[in-house]
């Protein structure tokens, strides 16, 4: 299983608009990607319901997991997104 481990970049913590585009991002890669509060029990990074359960606020540590093929460069790609904060969605996602 791949992992990154990363901390929130966005001050305000995954919610209503980051959560947005991370979600967005993560269904964009085209692999099943999960996200958890480190210790937490992972959630469909693709659901919008369920990363804003998460609850991770800024510069909290979170876990993104996958199995599938291709998820090291989709997991470095959300870990980027993550952890720099990016106001809107980059191509390259």
């Amino acid at each position: 299983m791949a992992e990154r481990r990363v901390n929130v970049g966005w001050a305000e913590g995954l919610h209503a608009r980051p959560a947005s585009i991370f979600v967005r991002a993560a269904t964009a890669s085209g692999v099943p990607v999960t996200i958890a509060k480190a210790g937490g029990d992972p959630v469909n990074a693709a659901s919008m319901l369920a990363v804003l359960g998460l609850g991770a606020q800024g510069g909290e540590e979170i876990v993104l997991a996958s199995e599938a093929d291709g998820a090291e460069a989709a997991l470095d790609r959300l870990a980027r997104l993550v952890a720099d904060g990016l106001e809107e969605l980059p191509e390259t996602v």
